[in-house]
């Protein structure tokens, strides 16, 4: 049979990718944050922070919500098959995903808050530069985007401001705890 695929079909389509690509990217997110130690960490509680430091439940909140928006948004853009510019959308998705996982080893895990910084602005053109990759295959992908955009620049913020008021960061050691017996 030859034509073309139905509104339902079209629809599985996009559901079959988004119930793959939401909770793997999600998944990802996750293990990066855990395996860094990002959610438990006295080397970050040790630091001086901002008055706009936000409480940590909330990183816990906002992150799974921004994954889940990119997910989706990645689907609407794998889903969007023949379409121009799709494969550079795809591309550029990976390129910030995986910078954006390996910021949480470079601040939380190998204590580099300076370099986490800058690491931090590649992230955000990468994720520009995917946001406008992807408005050029699906409108509503590339507003998917943007809470994750806003996030990535607020947290461009709180990462400079630490860095700014620890400049010993990188070499700051966390006393082991002791007991006498």
């Amino acid at each position: 049979m030859v034509g073309v695929a139905t509104a339902g079909q079209l629809r599985m389509s996009f559901l079959r990718w988004a119930l793959v690509l939401v909770p793997l990217i999600v998944l990802l997110g996750t293990a990066s944050g855990m395996l860094s130690g990002s959610g438990d960490s006295s080397w970050y509680q040790a630091l001086e922070k901002p008055a706009f430091q936000p409480p940590g439940w909330l990183f816990g909140v906002v992150w799974p919500i921004l994954y889940i928006l990119m997910g989706l948004a990645l689907a609407m853009v794998v889903h969007a098959r023949g379409s121009r510019g799709r494969g550079i959308g795809i591309g550029l998705f990976a390129a910030q995903l995986i910078a954006n996982l390996l910021w949480s080893p470079i601040f939380f895990g190998m204590h580099q808050v300076s370099f986490a910084f800058w690491w931090l602005l590649l992230v955000l053109a990468l994720a520009l530069a995917t946001t406008f990759a992807f408005a050029r295959v699906r409108k509503a992908a590339a507003w998917l985007m943007v809470p994750y955009l806003v996030w990535l620049c607020f947290a461009g913020m709180l990462n400079f401001s630490i860095d700014r008021m620890n400049p010993e960061a990188e070499t700051l050691v966390v006393g082991a705890r002791s007991t006498q017996i």
